[in-house]
């Protein structure tokens, strides 16, 4: 009896002690999920607080073209990224042709390019002064721009084409990876029941790969919704553009509030709408005794057309325009020489996502372990809820933001002033603290996501192992999960890191006084028609963006397709 009593007594403390870790990690989460939900809430409050006079006069004026130009642009957008990307995609993993395999490398470039900086050099060249139509002057004998007409680049137009070749990386790299991972047997089987090459790309391969066509689509949406310096350049009154003049020009935040809810339900509609699209169609292909489709080879006219149709939109997404800033970077420098504070902008841009990324790659971490171990669908939820900052546009961030970090800092004072301390003025608001804050809560889901796609990885039997030799959550965490998730861990870091260099709306909103980013430096120069003056800026951003490209193309590279030894249909 004194024996059971023993044994039982030794099998109930580490269960009491795992029981309230599991309580710890949910509410962690739960407080993570909280945090990302105060500003969005802070949105709404802002959004009552508005006089009778605002709505109508947005309804009336603003919100009608806000609304067409943004749906127009999302659809022109969509479209685009979804024929270069899933074109070259489907070509480049389907058939070798000579340049294929450069060519792999080559396509997502572009992704390196923040959409701003590829505007302020389409307008450049493109423009009624640039170097394109001042040639098509002198060929055809025309005195003005008057005289005749040219696509202009400043319109709807201009801005799906620019987006388009920015963003379509996001949708060749999840195709390239589905069409990859399809099995041979199925295109042998459509090949056996006489599908011709567009019936087994139409009825097979695009099906399967549906779902992932469908995130990547998502990303490049996403990413246009969040632009505001390419729109404004570019002259499209977005909603995102929207909440930006209506608080900084009009001085109305409770209208950009509300302009930003409407916004911000029309994301969650889209959200809905592209799950619900996607409803009973999960598509599982077996590993066991499958074969990858091999290469069909084209030579001759056929491989020349498909390599310059896989060669074009690297050349206008990447070459292009890292060529204009490179000749421009050596024409300042040659003849002007380059502006001595720039040192200190890339200073201040580097230390200001460095601290963000350490503090998401440790959250991210955290969080993930949190729902690794609570094993809860409240703390599976709670992290969904912590990485939305990323559907949400970096200027409605910010808006959000203000309210709630002012009532912090306004506490803060209030115990400074009951404990007798100096005034201590606005610690969050008012400081780099906000920029941070806003940089984290907008990249979290990287890594989140990158953090709980490492522990995947790793069996759960290890940490059952190391628990039964008495090893403590927080140790099983920094013996088994922290090293064994590190590769992942720092391509994420990688990516966070550069999405903070490139962000433009929330460090134009949330920076403090007198501090600039590379992003916002180049921004004023742009808005004042001198794009060229932040060449060197932009480059620096362009070459720092090469990193995750290079990072995300060999991370899609997981199956690499042989070429076939005889030619099929």
């Amino acid at each position: 009896m004194t024996s059971a009593t023993t044994t039982s007594e030794i099998f109930r403390a580490p269960r009491r002690l795992l029981r309230r870790s599991h309580v710890f990690a949910t509410l962690f989460v739960v407080l993570l999920a909280v945090v990302m939900l105060a500003p969005l809430v802070s949105l709404g409050a802002i959004a009552r607080q508005g006089d009778a006079d605002i709505w109508p006069h947005l309804a009336a004026y603003v919100l009608p073209r806000a609304i067409v130009d943004t749906s127009l642009l999302l659809a022109g957008v969509a479209a685009l990224t979804a024929v270069i990307g899933i074109g070259t995609a489907w070509l480049v993993t389907t058939y070798h042709f000579p340049g294929r395999d450069a060519l792999c490398w080559l396509l997502p470039l572009p992704l390196a390019f923040p959409t701003y900086i590829v505007a302020y050099v389409y307008v450049d060249i493109l423009d009624s002064a640039g170097p394109v139509q001042s040639l098509y002057r002198a060929l055809f004998g025309y005195e003005t721009a008057a005289q005749y007409w040219f696509p202009p680049i400043r319109s709807i137009g201009g801005a799906i084409l620019v987006m388009g070749l920015v963003l379509y990386p996001y949708v060749f790299l999840a195709a390239r990876a589905m069409f990859q991972t399809q099995s041979a047997s199925l295109i042998e089987v459509g090949r056996t029941l006489g599908a011709s090459r567009w019936m087994l790309a139409r009825h097979v391969a695009l099906p399967l790969a549906r779902p992932a066509l469908a995130v990547g689509l998502s990303l490049a949406l996403l990413e246009t919704l969040n632009d505001i310096g390419a729109s404004e350049y570019l002259g499209v009154q977005t909603m995102t553009l929207s909440v930006f003049t209506t608080w900084i020009n009009r001085s109305s935040l409770p209208g950009a509030a509300q302009i930003a809810c409407v916004m911000l339900i029309a994301i969650v509609a889209l959200m809905v709408l592209e799950r619900y699209g996607r409803r009973h169609r999960r598509f599982i292909v077996s590993s066991r005794n499958s074969r990858i489709a091999q290469r069909i080879p084209l030579k001759g006219r056929a491989g020349f057309a498909a390599f310059a149709l896989c060669i074009l939109p690297v050349l206008l997404g990447f070459a292009l325009p890292a060529a204009v800033l490179l000749l421009e970077v050596i024409r300042r420098g040659l003849l002007i020489g380059f502006d001595p504070d720039l040192f200190g902008h890339t200073l201040t841009t580097v230390s200001l996502s460095a601290a963000a990324t350490v503090i998401a790659i440790v959250l991210g971490l955290a969080a993930a372990i949190c729902v690794r171990m609570a094993k809860t669908h409240l703390a599976s939820f709670a992290i969904v809820v912590a990485g939305l900052g990323y559907a949400v546009p970096g200027t409605v961030l910010a808006l959000g933001l203000m309210t709630p970090l002012v009532s912090i800092d306004e506490t803060l004072n209030a115990l400074a002033r009951a404990l007798g301390a100096p005034h201590m003025g606005l610690i969050l608001a008012g400081s780099s603290a906000a920029l941070i804050i806003a940089y984290v809560l907008r990249f979290l889901t990287i890594a989140t996501g990158s953090a709980q796609a490492g522990l995947a990885r790793i069996p759960h039997q290890m940490d059952d192992v190391a628990r039964t030799l008495g090893e403590k959550p927080a140790g099983v965490a920094r013996l088994i999960h922290l090293p064994l998730s590190r590769a992942t861990l720092g391509g994420a870091a990688l990516l966070v890191f550069v999405d903070c260099l490139k962000e433009l709306p929330a460090t134009l909103l949330l920076r403090p006084l007198n501090v600039e980013t590379l992003s916002t430096y180049i921004y004023q120069f742009a808005t004042r028609g001198n794009f060229e003056e932040g060449s060197l800026a932009a480059l620096i951003i362009v070459a720092v963006g090469i990193l995750p490209v290079i990072h995300l193309t060999r991370f899609a590279d997981i199956a690499p397709a042989p070429v076939a030894s005889s030619t099929g249909r």
